[in-house]
């Protein structure tokens, strides 16, 4: 088969130093389905791994976590899905991603590829909207049920991204008041079309445009930035009681505000549950189901903007270096065949 991987870190501020390889198709065992990859998105996970690449590492490192394709071949105890059914997934960071003609997955990683969109749009989705539902139902613990969250707000740090694209349209659909960040026209033009409810600056003062929509505060936040340039805003409009979740590390001390207020703060990320192989993994499963039905009744979108094709080192480069501009609104997905 086909794959795209590089042997050398390189330049960091460039995209990947991809080549073209020949490898041997896998061969499923287990729980493990073998997927014919017929769309792929990139992130910036997919960055951080090729950053973290040691200099004297010289073997092959594929990325790529969002797929979109075929299941080709199952392994001898997968029981979730056969041969010719559509499936799209995020995997894991912990095995080789999916900048390949065919992969290996967990399939309790996997999802059923919704029916009313093509895989491009597909791939899209899976790694972005299981952070969001890890994110909101798991760390946060906000209800599904709209009745419950009536009255209650969400601000989204990062509303026009790709986690964040999904993060606002789930948050609405389950009834909250969302908040969401922007600070381009065609930023607020994206949020706002995906749902937000009213739109702020973030590289102003968070607290001061929060209080202008006449709100004291909001019940969560959902931060997809780097958290610490929004510490002390965060302290400030977080209610009392209120819950903080960020995608990314902070590096400096949490805010003391958190402590007064009683604030519960939490992390997510989506690997968690693949890399430590954790007892309800398959939780990733049926997150992703629910979003292909939701995609399917038209309540979701995809958050697809660019689509690139073939799947092609040129192609590649220019969408890995698209994504390290760091002002990519929604996802950048390449479409096969692989060339």
């Amino acid at each position: 088969m086909k794959a795209f991987g590089f042997y050398k870190k390189g330049d960091i501020t460039k995209a990947p130093l991809f080549e073209m390889v020949h490898l041997d198709r896998p061969v499923p065992k287990g729980r493990h389905l073998l997927v014919e990859v017929r769309a792929i998105s990139v992130n910036p996970t997919d960055l951080r791994t090729r950053d973290a690449k040691k200099d004297d590492d010289k073997s092959l490192t594929i990325v790529g976590r969002d797929v979109a394709g075929v299941v080709v071949e199952t392994g001898d105890e997968c029981s979730l899905f056969k041969a010719g059914d559509e499936v799209f997934y995020a995997g894991t960071s912990a095995a080789p991603g999916g900048h390949s003609e065919f992969h290996l997955v967990d399939e309790r990683l996997v999802g059923k590829k919704p029916k009313s969109v093509d895989f491009s749009e597909a791939a899209a989705l899976p790694l972005t909207s299981v952070t969001v539902f890890e994110a909101l139902f798991d760390r946060l613990n906000i209800s599904r049920n709209a009745a419950d969250n009536a009255g209650k707000s969400i601000l989204i740090i990062g509303a026009a991204g790709g986690v964040g694209s999904v993060a606002t349209q789930i948050a609405k659909l389950v009834g909250l008041t969302v908040i969401g960040t922007a600070s381009r026209p065609e930023t607020v033009e994206w949020a706002q079309a995906h749902g937000a409810d009213h739109i702020v600056n973030h590289r102003e003062s968070l607290p001061d445009q929060v209080k202008g929509l006449g709100m004291e505060g909001v019940h969560y936040i959902f931060c997809l930035t780097n958290i610490d340039d929004h510490m002390e805003a965060m302290g400030e409009i977080i209610l009392p009681q209120g819950k903080i979740c960020s995608i990314l590390p902070a590096q400096k001390p949490i805010n003391i505000a958190f402590f007064s207020k009683s604030v519960t703060f939490a992390y997510e990320l989506m690997y968690t549950r693949s890399v430590f192989q954790t007892e309800d993994m398959i939780q990733q499963h049926h997150y992703l189901n629910d979003l292909a039905d939701w995609v399917d009744a038209g309540k979701i979108r995809s958050t697809l903007n660019e689509r690139y094709q073939p799947i092609s080192i040129e192609n590649l480069k220019k969408a890995y270096e698209h994504l390290l501009t760091g002002r990519t609104i929604g996802k950048i997905v390449l479409e096969g065949p692989f060339e």
